[in-house]
């Protein structure tokens, strides 16, 4: 066998104290989940489909008034849904995200033991140094665990994409538990009862999170992985249980009638040079900085690329790469990829140079910093009107924004601020040997600013990229009670007048429009509601902008000889 390029003292293999990764995660994941209204279309969408379940809407065929919802997933809303059923004393909205933490933090344990069991094989052990003290494989293990763990928070596609109540996050979750799975079996002797219950777990969520067939192309190369070194039985029982969910997912799909889109591949935009440069664009932030160490560690260990350590976390980033592409450049599939490069980034750590460890530090140093900064000082524009730029800015691209001071959103942001010049300090005036201190600055650095734009700049975000303002404004003109009939507005509105604006909704078509007195018409859908809304009394009350006068806007309608709301 080549030699190991891994060079570790016994000081350099110690492990984080176990309160730093908590706190880290507990800043990471809770920030973006409490507080945040639903902004994305998929978040929206997502919130909408649960609220239809938990009113009786159909469990196999995921819809919103009538309507499929825009992703083939099931599991997810199912979460979402039974989670505000259970918790009825919590918000819907709250409640529906409950679950998604936790799948957010299965994801990141998942990923810190996927390591520690790669990191305590054979093949992948740092070289016997002929003096000093010998290093321990499971104090090896657990600080490549760490570096993992520190590599996917630092990684910069993970905090926006994670932070959703979607089917992105639960297919995060479950992938993440193959891959641990699988390098839990290849680690050494395991017990199969467990072993085969997390396979299984983890292929029937992927299937059922709108994932079957990635799923059941990372199945088949953890098959290979483990036909060598497991017992054919157990091999027979995974297999089964892969094409068990795939099967389970056809099968609902053509329940919902909607067969075709499990078979969509997005190939004729490949053919232009603008599709490869949006491809490139995404992969040179979006897995920035877990894809440049993983780089570094393929480069470093070529010589045993196929050992698990390396050949495994390579062979899932592979596979969803080509699903990737396959699915147009979609990020929400690129997310899959975050936990296994993680984990190859943690493998660079015991080979990288002392300068290339030095200029991650001062990167990450500045560049957190001076984000910090403009964070804390946009903020304090807002409130006092200095700097004087600005906070024209912000009047100019978030019209009729009045901030308040909240002190339950500053007090986390400025200890978070006091957290990260300690960290500074301590990163800078001290020699640490820790396999894992090239990444602390990173990861802190991300954590600190998610934070700060999830508690400063929250209310300001909520009101310029959420729905609340322009359903509130619908709402007012609704009469107290009555229900609105929608034309032409998608699943993500939809959600947003029901929970924001507290208003019954109605799909209203040219064949048939509901008795309701309020009719909201998108630009788009007015053409084909034209004839309709002419030959039956309907005239235009107002336009509701969404938010600047230049921006998307909604036609209210109403019917004649029906009282206005005077709210």
């Amino acid at each position: 066998m080549h030699p190991t390029p891994a060079l570790v003292t016994a000081a350099a293999a110690r492990r984080l104290p176990r309160w730093v990764p908590w706190l880290l995660v507990a800043a990471f994941v809770l920030p973006g989940f409490v507080g945040r209204d639903p902004w994305r279309p998929d978040d929206l969408t997502a919130f909408a489909v649960m609220l239809d379940m938990r009113s009786g809407g159909p469990l196999l065929a995921p819809q919103v008034l009538g309507e499929a919802a825009g992703a083939l997933a099931w599991l997810p809303y199912w979460l979402g849904a039974g989670a505000m059923a259970l918790l009825p004393g919590l918000s819907a909205e709250w409640a529906a995200r409950l679950p998604f933490i936790a799948l957010l933090g299965l994801a990141l344990a998942g990923t810190w033991y996927a390591t520690y069991r790669l990191a305590r094989d054979p093949a992948a052990q740092p070289v016997d140094l002929a003096f000093g003290e010998r290093v321990a494989a499971s104090d090896y293990a657990r600080a490549l665990a760490d570096g993992a763990l520190l590599a996917l928070v630092a990684t910069l596609g993970l905090a926006m994409r994670s932070h959703e109540a979607t089917a992105a996050t639960a297919q995060l979750a479950f992938a993440t538990v193959l891959f641990h799975t699988v390098a839990r079996g290849l680690s050494g002797p395991s017990r199969r009862g467990p072993l085969l219950l997390s396979w299984w777990t983890a292929a029937w969520g992927l299937s059922l999170s709108g994932a079957p067939w990635l799923g059941a192309a990372l199945g088949g190369a953890a098959l290979l992985w483990w036909w060598p070194r497991q017992p054919r039985r157990l091999c027979v029982w995974a297999g089964l249980g892969t094409l068990s969910a795939l099967g389970a997912a056809l099968t609902l799909a053509m329940h919902a009638g909607r067969w075709p889109q499990l078979w969509d591949v997005e190939l004729r935009s490949w053919l232009t040079v603008d599709a490869w440069h949006r491809l490139a664009r995404l992969l040179a932030w979006f897995v920035w900085p877990s894809a440049a160490l993983a780089l570094w560690a393929l480069w470093r260990w070529r010589a045993r690329w196929r050992a698990p350590h390396i050949g495994w976390p390579l062979s899932c980033v592979a596979l969803i790469l080509v699903a990737t592409i396959l699915e147009g450049g979609d990020d929400r599939t690129l997310l899959l990829a975050l936990p296994p490069l993680a984990t190859l980034a943690a493998f660079a750590l015991p080979t990288l140079r002392r300068g290339m460890a030095a200029a991650m530090d001062w990167f990450a140093l500045v560049f957190f910093t001076g984000a910090a900064v403009v964070i804390w000082v946009i903020w304090v524009a807002m409130h006092t009107g200095v700097p004087a730029k600005p906070a024209a800015n912000v009047a100019r691209l978030v019209p009729g924004f009045e901030p308040t001071f909240e002190l339950r959103l500053f007090a986390p942001a400025l200890l978070a601020s006091l957290a990260w010049l300690a960290i500074v300090v301590w990163r800078l005036s001290r020699h640490t040997p820790a396999l894992w201190k090239g990444l602390v600055l990173s990861a802190s650095g991300l954590t600190l600013n998610w934070l700060l734009l999830m508690t400063l700049w929250l209310p300001l975000l909520n009101y310029g990229m959420g729905q609340a303002p322009i359903s509130r404004r619908v709402a007012a003109l609704v009469p107290p009670g009555a229900c609105v009939a929608v034309a032409g507005l998608d699943a993500a509105r939809i959600a947003g007048l029901q929970h924001h604006g507290g208003l019954t909704v109605r799909r209203a078509t040219p064949a048939a429009i509901p008795p309701c007195p309020v009719l909201v018409v998108a630009p788009a859908a007015y053409a084909q509601l034209a004839p309709v809304l002419n030959g039956h009394a309907w005239r235009l009350r107002t336009e509701v902008p969404r938010l600047r006068e230049n921006r998307e806007r909604w036609l209210v309608f109403e019917r004649g000889n029906v009282p206005r709301a005077d709210h």
